[in-house]
C-alpha cells in the first residue's frame, strides 16, 4: 500500500518542484502529463496548469498534445477491431474535426484543460493537433499541415526552431511525442495511406486521404533510457511521480542518430 504524502501537493508546492527541476522562466515547455501518478493534487489538473504557468511566468508559452487518433481510417482500428462492414458507415458520418470544439482523445485532463482554457491556439490537423496557451501560441500551432504530420511543418518542428523543452510528468519517453519528428528526419522513412474526417468548406464534412509517415513509438522507452544515460534529461519530483525535462533539441538530435543505427540493424 502507497504511503500518502505528509500534505496534498498543491500550486505553490508544484510551481516549487518545477522550479528545482529546471522548467525556464520566459520558456516554452511541451508537456505530456498522467497525473493519475502525481498523488493527491489539491485542484487536480488546474493546480498543475497554474503551477506551470506561475514558474513560466508571462512570456512563458505551455504546449500540450490533443491528438484525435480515433478520427482515422476504421479499417487501420486495432484496438477494437469493428467489422469491414461499418468502414464505409464511419468514413460517411465521423464528425469532421473542428479545432474549437472536437475533445483529444486519451491525451489526459491537463491537455484537455489546455485545449479549453482562454486564450488558447489549437492546430487544425484531424489526428495530431497540439493546443497552446502563451505570447507565441500561434507562432507554434498555424499552418499545420494534414500530409507529414509531425514532420518538418508541424508544431513539433516549430517547437524545435523556438528551443523548447519537453516536460514528462507521470509518463515515460513512449509518450514523447516530439520523438516522432526524428522519424521524418530519417532517409525514405517508410510511409502509409491515411485518412480522417475534416469540416469542409461550405460548413459540411468531408473525408480526406493523405500518405504519411508509418510512426512507430514501440522503441521509444529504450531510445529513452539511452537518451537519460547521457544526462540529457533531468529526472525530480514532481508530486508523488517523476518529472523528466529535456531541450527538444537534444532530445530530437539524439533521436536521430539513436534510430539510424538501431532501427537499421533490427531490420537489416
Amino acid at each position: 500500500m502507497t504511503t500518502p504524502a505528509a500534505r496534498p501537493h498543491t500550486r505553490a508546492s508544484l510551481a516549487a518542484q518545477l522550479r528545482a527541476l529546471g522548467v525556464r522562466p520566459g520558456g516554452i515547455v511541451l508537456v505530456h502529463a498522467g497525473l493519475g501518478g502525481l498523488g493527491f493534487l489539491c485542484g487536480g489538473p488546474e493546480a498543475v496548469l497554474l503551477a506551470l504557468r506561475d514558474v513560466l511566468g508571462p512570456d512563458g508559452t505551455v504546449v500540450v498534445p490533443t491528438h484525435t487518433p480515433d478520427n482515422s481510417d476504421p479499417a487501420g482500428w486495432s484496438n477494437p477491431p469493428v467489422p469491414a462492414d461499418w468502414w464505409p458507415v464511419i468514413r460517411a458520418e465521423l464528425p469532421g474535426f473542428d479545432p474549437a470544439v472536437t475533445p483529444s482523445r486519451f491525451m489526459g485532463a491537463l491537455a484537455e484543460l489546455v485545449r479549453t482554457w482562454p486564450g488558447a491556439r489549437r492546430s487544425d490537423h484531424p489526428q495530431v493537433s497540439f493546443a497552446a496557451l502563451g505570447p507565441v501560441a500561434e507562432r507554434i500551432v498555424a499552418g499545420h499541415p494534414l500530409a507529414d504530420m509531425l514532420g518538418e511543418g508541424s508544431p513539433l518542428a516549430r517547437l524545435y526552431d523556438l528551443d523548447a523543452d519537453v516536460l514528462l510528468l507521470g509518463v515515460d519517453h513512449d509518450c514523447n511525442t516530439s520523438l516522432h519528428l526524428a522519424e521524418y528526419r530519417q532517409p525514405a522513412p517508410p510511409r502509409r495511406r491515411c485518412g480522417a474526417a475534416v469540416l469542409a468548406g461550405d460548413g459540411g464534412r468531408e473525408w480526406v486521404w493523405w500518405e504519411d509517415v508509418v510512426l512507430d513509438e514501440g522503441d521509444f522507452a529504450r531510445l529513452g533510457a539511452d537518451l537519460e544515460a547521457t544526462g540529457a534529461v533531468r529526472l525530480g519530483p514532481v508530486g508523488d511521480g517523476t518529472g523528466r525535462l529535456m531541450r527538444q533539441r537534444v532530445a530530437v538530435d539524439f533521436a536521430v542518430d539513436w534510430l539510424a543505427r538501431n532501427r537499421r540493424t533490427e531490420e537489416s
